[in-house]
């Protein structure tokens, strides 16, 4: 009865899951010209596809790029989405409204909600940026591009922070609903005021929900392409590009990115890729701990 039921799930699981992981793998060792060309027609490379990674500059700097998502963005991320959060669970009125405000950009798509970044907010001649410094008489500022090349990179990252602040703000509101309001009823009689509370109480017991947030922000970065793609019509533009993106030009072409295409070198940026989510789970893990905490 238990391989009955326990072999559909196998067959899913292997067929989704496991084959396209070790294909992607094997792929990544090959110079192949189209992802469903035969393996007749794969030319073995070894490790080459990573060597000539390293080696191309735009690669680099699309790595960079990725990092600097990953850094700059999970800070505004989770300070934000912890601070909505504990503000949500302190007992304010309205809680499932501004809850559902606060998410709501998550559910827009990631096109609809670029393009009301680009044509409303960063507008250079009309946007809510632009006119919110000039009504506050900063004529200096609201004369800065924000899209020209020394400003995209920064109004990307802030315009992709704000579609996901409200996902992990559910995932901390989850975790911090759990704890027992005893601890704050006690914490309180011992003399504990709010913040000393949150310092002492609030962030040990959400170290779990700290290490989910890191690897699911860490999944979402490495799979930044759209808004690269919405922010800028070149695909080479060193301000907005990233691995993701490259990996796509390296497959399907991508103008002026690529002379050819190489599946193989595709492959091997989303292994390396893969290995960058796996190396963020295992420092959260070894340097987070969290075995001797309890609700």
């Amino acid at each position: 009865m238990i391989v009955v039921f326990l072999t559909p799930a196998v067959i899913l699981f292997l067929g989704i899951f496991l084959y396209p992981i070790v294909r992607t793998v094997i792929m990544s060792l090959f110079n192949i010209e189209g992802v469903t060309d035969p393996m007749k027609l794969w030319t073995f490379v070894g490790v080459d596809n990573y060597v000539k990674l390293f080696n191309t500059s735009l690669f680099r700097t699309a790595s960079f790029n990725l990092f600097r998502i990953w850094l700059y963005g999970g800070l505004i991320v989770m300070t934000l989405s912890l601070l909505f959060a504990v503000i949500l669970t302190s007992g304010i009125r309205g809680k499932k409204f501004f809850r559902a405000i606060i998410y709501m950009p998550n559910i827009v798509s990631a096109v609809a909600l670029a393009t009301m970044w680009l044509q409303y907010v960063y507008s250079p001649r009309f946007g809510l940026i632009k006119s919110i410094l000039e009504t506050l008489h900063l004529d200096n500022l609201a004369k800065v591009q924000l899209l020209d090349n020394e400003h995209k990179f920064m109004a990307l990252v802030l315009a992709y922070c704000f579609g996901m602040v409200g996902y992990h703000m559910l995932i901390w509101l989850s975790g911090i609903e759990r704890i027992s309001p005893e601890y704050y009823e006690a914490a309180t009689i011992d003399g504990a005021n709010k913040i000393a509370q949150f310092r002492y109480m609030t962030m040990p017991l959400l170290k779990g929900v700290f290490k989910t947030n890191i690897t699911m922000w860490s999944v979402s970065s490495v799979g930044f392409f759209v808004w690269s793609q919405l922010f800028s019509n070149v695909t080479a533009d060193t301000q907005t590009i990233t691995p993701y993106v490259y990996m796509y030009a390296q497959i399907f072409g991508g103008g002026n990115t690529v002379t050819e295409r190489n599946s193989g070198l595709g492959a091997a940026v989303g292994v390396l890729l893969s290995l960058c989510v796996v190396i963020v789970f295992t420092i959260c893990n070894k340097v987070i701990r969290d075995d001797d905490l309890e609700f």
